[in-house]
């Protein structure tokens, strides 16, 4: 009878034990399956923040691009308007010089 009631408590400690531990196991389980999720969401939000971000600034460069061409195109004719400025002056003061050789030869 002895050996009985030590094999059932035995038997019994077993049991626990072993419930215990397959509760320890679904709670690690648990947690980890929550901590995956939190990764996950902070995963996806700053995916989608870093896309937001790198289409700003594909945005940004466009813009940039676009006023660099028209600045280049601005030069392009501040330059051409000085090159003509400048022809005239050379112009100018020709004209003056055969406006003086004139007046000396009548």
């Amino acid at each position: 009878m002895v050996e009985e009631y030590g094999q059932q408590d035995y038997g019994d400690r077993f049991f626990l034990d072993l419930n215990t531990r397959i509760r320890d196991l679904e709670e690690k389980q648990r947690l980890l399956r929550d901590r995956m999720l939190l990764i996950s969401e902070s995963f996806v939000k700053e995916r989608d923040k870093n896309f937001e971000e790198i289409q700003a600034m594909k945005q940004t460069v466009e813009k940039i691009t676009l006023e660099n061409a028209r600045l280049k195109e601005l030069l392009l004719r501040i330059s051409e308007v000085i090159d003509k400025s400048a022809r005239r002056e050379e112009l100018m003061i020709l004209q003056r010089q055969f406006d003086m050789f004139r007046g000396t030869k009548k």
